[in-house]
């Protein structure tokens, strides 16, 4: 997505997400996420089925829950969707899917991408409500929003969040949930959220871009799988 806004900032043809995808994978990341906003304004609809066609790994495509998105899914086909809720005025996705507000909608999404063999994941606050209510809709996984733990302003508050993570994963489990995290995960914070026990993957896009405009994509990508290989290593 970060590679994209860059390109369309002058609505040019480069930097291309595709080449920036192959490098990813190249340098160890385990699948590519990105989303195609129903605004437009990073993601194109081309982005989605070249970065389709090259995928060595697997393509998370993140997306809100609308007849148009669900349509695109169902041609693109990708190994994973993750449904989020969007605004247009927000620049960045805020806070996690109303499951419990919006349930036939998210359940019938569910079902009807879950037929055609895509794994749906749906991106959510650490919330026992919420949790229950996407194991209920049919959704085989959820993703963590990590989004309270990485603005947290102090020690106390950040320990407080990851609890809330961590109670959140026990509990997605207990109802047979697969559990992912991310949103706003970086270099100095990430390692306490990949120890927790039982989280699948960490999906992260932004901090890696950053430190790729000074290191190189490949570096960044090496570095951040590196600090969640080694804490996972010592998940509790």
């Amino acid at each position: 997505d970060h590679i994209a806004t860059v390109r369309q900032a002058r609505g040019g043809r480069y930097p291309d997400p595709v080449q920036a995808a192959i490098e990813a994978e190249e340098a160890g990341a385990d699948g590519i996420t990105l989303h195609l906003r129903e605004d437009r304004r990073h993601i194109q609809d081309h982005d989605v089925f070249r970065i389709r066609d090259v995928l060595q790994t697997r393509m998370n495509l993140e997306m809100a829950v609308t007849e148009e998105m669900l349509c695109t899914a169902e041609k693109v086909k990708p190994e994973h969707v993750c449904l989020v809720p969007e605004k247009r005025e927000e620049v960045t996705t805020e806070g996690g899917l109303d499951v419990k507000g919006l349930f036939d909608s998210v359940a019938s999404a569910c079902h009807r991408l879950g037929k055609q063999g895509i794994e749906v994941s749906l991106f959510i606050d650490p919330d026992r409500d919420q949790v229950e209510a996407a194991a209920r809709a049919g959704a085989p996984a959820i993703e963590l929003h990590t989004g309270a733990y990485a603005e947290a302003k102090t020690a106390g508050a950040m320990q407080e969040e990851l609890d809330r993570l961590r109670n959140a994963v026990v509990f997605g489990l207990e109802q047979g949930l697969i559990v992912n995290a991310g949103h706003g995960l970086n270099y100095q914070n990430v390692e306490p959220v990949a120890m927790i026990a039982g989280i699948n993957e960490l999906n992260i896009g932004h901090s890696i871009i950053a430190r790729a405009l000074f290191t190189g994509l490949k570096p960044a990508v090496r570095e951040m799988k590196t600090l969640m290989l080694d804490a996972a290593g010592k998940a509790f």
